[in-house]
């Protein structure tokens, strides 16, 4: 025979009722700790921003918003475009290079991305400035055969087209990875059914493949896109207005170096923000079949926090 003691239900409301207990958080001794000392290395930071005479705060004010710096901002913007717009465009044609059973498309393409992501940018670059001493005329007609339309590079391909094509084939050959790393995430089950339902192929890749894999796509082809903005300071090289150029051209003539390399600064940071914002509502579109609700966003959420 065995015994088995039970403790008797306590009574609603009364004070032994888990339900009547309050609820207390956690404490977190250790946080309060840890965070003290980096408060500290962050007021020390900012002091030494405030109290060091050599930012030259005034000039760098004077300099942010000038005329020149912004059409250097403009052009900055510019080449980013260009160079997202062209490069994952070619970026998509040879990422289903690679996936396609023909081995020669296999072939052309990774024999692409590995010729263009080993390369450095900016020997890429300085390239394409120089392309006019290999090629002093290009011309459109039958392979092997008569030219139709012959005309001189240097009249064709300008200092600024010249970048556009660099960062337009460098940002292809990174994106093409990108994209084929999120269209083979998909299950294969996806391809196997719109095959059995008699889907076209562009229609399976249009409708079924691609909105799948933007899920996977965009946040490394956001990475590449702020990447891409960054490196347009390399075109300083051949001397196009971009921001890091103009910022030289600037400090080289009143030697003012740290205040005009922090309006370089500030704006890039500014341009990343903004890009990193859009990057956030892409991915909060693109997330939609993955939830019933879409999640809150951090304006959302802190207007939650203040009227709780």
């Amino acid at each position: 025979m065995s015994l088995t003691l039970r403790r008797a239900a306590a009574p609603p409301g009364s004070d032994a009722d888990p339900a009547t207990l309050p609820v207390r958080p956690a404490r977190h001794p250790g946080r309060l700790l840890a965070a003290v000392p980096a408060l500290l290395l962050v007021g020390q930071f900012v002091h030494g921003l405030a109290d060091n005479p050599g930012w030259d705060w005034p000039t760098f004010a004077r300099y942010l918003t000038t005329p020149a710096i912004l059409r250097a901002v403009g052009t900055t913007l510019e080449l980013t475009a260009y160079g997202t717009v062209l490069g994952f465009a070619l970026g998509i044609v040879v990422a289903f290079g690679r996936l396609s059973g023909s081995l020669v498309l296999q072939t052309i393409a990774w024999t692409y991305t590995w010729v263009f992501r080993s390369i450095p940018l900016i020997v890429q670059l300085v390239f394409w400035f120089n392309i006019s001493y290999l090629y002093q005329h290009l011309a459109l007609g039958v392979p092997f055969g008569p030219e139709l339309w012959s005309f001189r590079t240097v009249d064709v391909l300008s200092a600024q087209g010249a970048a556009v094509l660099g960062l337009a084939l460098y940002q292809s050959a990174y994106a093409a990875e990108v994209v084929r790393a999120g269209v083979i995430a998909i299950d294969t089950g996806q391809f196997e059914a719109a095959a059995a339902l008699g889907i076209p192929r562009l229609r399976q890749i249009r409708r079924i493949v691609l909105p799948q894999a933007m899920r996977s796509i965009l946040p490394n082809a956001a990475n590449q896109v702020i990447a891409l903005l960054k490196s347009t300071s390399v075109v300083y090289v051949m001397a196009i207005g971009e921001l890091f150029y103009q910022v030289q051209v600037v400090y080289g003539r009143n030697g003012r170096v740290v205040p005009l390399l922090m309006v370089a600064t500030v704006w890039y940071v500014v341009l990343t923000t903004v890009l990193s914002v859009l990057q956030y509502y892409v991915e909060r579109h693109f997330a939609r079949g993955t939830r019933r609700t879409a999640a809150p966003t951090p304006l959302q959420r802190l207007i939650r926090r203040v009227q709780s």
